[in-house]
């Protein structure tokens, strides 16, 4: 007697539907990049995600929850990440300050997510429902981590009594700066100094801590 066919395992499909929205988002960062927000269709970032326009609604119901969602997923985790490590941190503040900008680089601006700062810094001004969300989702964490560890520092009398919230700026503006280029001019080198993302990182490291140390290594002794 004949058997039965074998139902369709289920599995693929379940596996694809929930793929989706990993898709679609990773679809909707690099076009977001490479055309812009504004300029950028909806129907494009879910033909590149290869689904249907209606499906990309039913996950984000608009271009800019879509954006909101791109920035959470990329940016709003790794803030959240770095403060819980900040909390639990054991060694010196200078060791602290040293592993975060590492580790935003690993994590965010030598990856596609540093394209992000690239979309916010060419067309926030337009948005400004995405500006205010960025604002609280990113700048705000970004500095109360930052100076958070200035101002630990301080009072450990490890770091020199320096403006927290001017050195935070100081920290960060460097971090934008290296993210913008990769996404520009890092796409189509020119000149003979190439900029070398953890070769900048460590010198930043450098020159700040030397800057920030109650006591200078040159003057122990």
């Amino acid at each position: 007697m004949p058997t039965a066919p074998k139902p369709p395992n289920p599995q693929p499909r379940q596996r694809r539907k929930e793929a989706r929205p990993q898709e679609l988002l990773d679809a909707a960062l690099a076009l977001f990049v490479e055309k812009g927000f504004a300029a950028t269709r909806s129907e494009e970032v879910a033909a590149r995600a290869g689904v249907s326009k209606g499906t990309l609604y039913l996950y984000y119901p608009s271009k800019e929850e879509l954006l909101k969602a791109v920035i959470r997923q990329n940016l709003s985790h790794v803030l959240a990440a770095g403060a819980d490590v900040a909390e639990g941190f054991e060694g010196s503040m200078a060791e602290l300050l040293a592993t975060m900008l590492r580790t935003w680089w690993e994590h965010v601006g030598g990856t596609p997510a540093g394209g992000i700062h690239k979309i916010i810094m060419a067309e926030v001004r337009n948005f400004p429902e995405i500006a205010e969300f960025y604002s609280q989702e990113v700048v705000v964490p970004a500095h109360d981590l930052v100076s958070g560890i200035v101002e630990r520092g301080i009072e450990r009398g490890e770091f020199r009594p320096v403006p927290p919230h001017e050195v935070t700026h100081v920290l960060i503006a460097p971090l934008i700066f290296l993210a913008l280029h990769q996404h520009t001019f890092g796409e189509c080198p020119i000149g003979e100094h190439p900029v070398e993302p953890s070769r900048l990182i460590e010198t930043q490291i450098d020159l700040v801590l030397h800057g920030l140390l109650q006591t200078r290594p040159s003057e122990k002794a």
